[in-house]
């Protein structure tokens, strides 16, 4: 089947699907095959293998061979880095990413493309719903988004898109080249958070988007993924610093953006890590405290922060760095200083 043609045109959108490609071999044939079973077939389809091990990398050849896409190989970068140089290897109109372990449903580029907008000069990005699976593909949980979110999720303020996570995944989009390029594709420096900044970036950058309200995506979540490691966690608060440095509080507007969107946002998982760390005896411990102590001096450096807050925060930064491992298998001993006892009571 063939998309439909642009209106103005008179020609297909073309699409490229590309897949960043780091040592996940075991998941890759199935990504794969939800993208030539497509019912409309990409124009263009490139893997990226982002400096996987040879083990990893000889693993594509035989589904290169049966499957018929492009390799593009180049030296570890992340997952930013390596869907960049996807699109810079490639010409196609529209993006459509997808992750090694996630899997598109059969239709997922026929109703995307038929989601475009007849006439949308400022068009950025149409996105659609999805379905969360486990590691093995099955499903969990269908409509993701309008279930959380309760409606179109990118229609507000850009203070509800700082609070909360845009839950928007390149494997449910399909985004305008040109409007990719023109924000300089992802930040390469983060993991996890690079398809927030992105969408965030469009989204103040004046682009427009479009919300198909079907699921075209299975999102698949394992304790292999990305999002359980020390890697996210350091990408979490550099994410975070740069929406503190970006958003500044505009008291005259009555804009706390700091206190009033990224402290709950990011401050209990922060705070959370850290106790977890400490309480296992996590080789990470060292770090993940570290970055509670400067998430810590930030909080206290704020004007507009309530005081109780930051001395609670501070007291938690000062416990973590300095107590034993196994004086955390008693941490619910916390809950009688009044002072950190709000955080303690959500934590243990």
């Amino acid at each position: 089947m063939t998309p439909e043609l642009d209106k103005k045109t008179g020609a297909a959108p073309t699409v490229v699907v590309v897949i960043p490609y780091y040592n996940g071999s075991q998941w890759l044939e199935r990504a794969v095959k939800s993208v030539v079973n497509q019912t409309v077939k990409a124009n263009e389809f490139i893997v990226v293998n982002d400096g996987s091990t040879p083990q990893e990398r000889a693993a594509l050849e035989p589904l290169t061979a049966k499957y018929g896409f492009t390799v593009l190989d180049k030296a570890n970068g992340g997952q930013g880095s390596a869907r960049n140089a996807g699109v810079a290897a490639t010409t196609s109109e529209y993006i459509s990413f997808l992750d090694q372990d996630d899997y598109y449903f059969p239709n997922h580029i026929q109703d995307l493309v038929g989601a475009l907008p007849a006439d949308d000069p400022r068009l950025g990005f149409v996105y659609a719903d999805l379905c969360e699976a486990d590691g093995d593909g099955n499903i969990v949980h269908s409509n993701m988004l309008r279930a959380q979110l309760g409606q179109h999720p990118k229609q507000g303020h850009i203070t509800t898109m700082l609070r909360n996570d845009i839950f928007v995944l390149p494997s449910a989009s399909l985004i305008r080249r040109s409007s990719f390029e023109a924000l300089g594709g992802f930040d390469e420096q983060f993991m996890g958070y690079e398809d927030d900044d992105l969408f965030l970036r469009m989204f103040r950058s004046g682009y427009t988007n479009h919300f198909l309200d079907k699921p075209v995506t299975a999102w698949c979540m394992h304790t292999g993924s990305t999002s359980y490691s020390i890697k996210m966690s350091r990408s979490r608060f550099r994410y975070f610093k740069k929406l503190a440095f970006s958003f500044k509080d505009e008291p005259r507007r009555k804009m706390f953006f700091f206190h009033e969107c990224l402290v709950p946002r990011f401050g209990d998982v922060f705070i959370r890590e850290a106790l977890e760390a400490s309480k296992v005896g996590d080789p990470n411990r060292e770090e993940l405290c570290a970055i509670l102590k400067e998430y810590s001096d930030m909080v206290a450096a704020n004007p507009f922060v309530p005081m109780d807050y930051k001395t609670s925060v501070q007291r938690v930064s000062y416990l973590t760095t300095r107590m034993k491992s196994k004086n955390f298998q008693r941490l619910a001993t916390l809950r009688k200083l009044p002072v950190i006892r709000s955080i303690v009571r959500r934590l243990i």
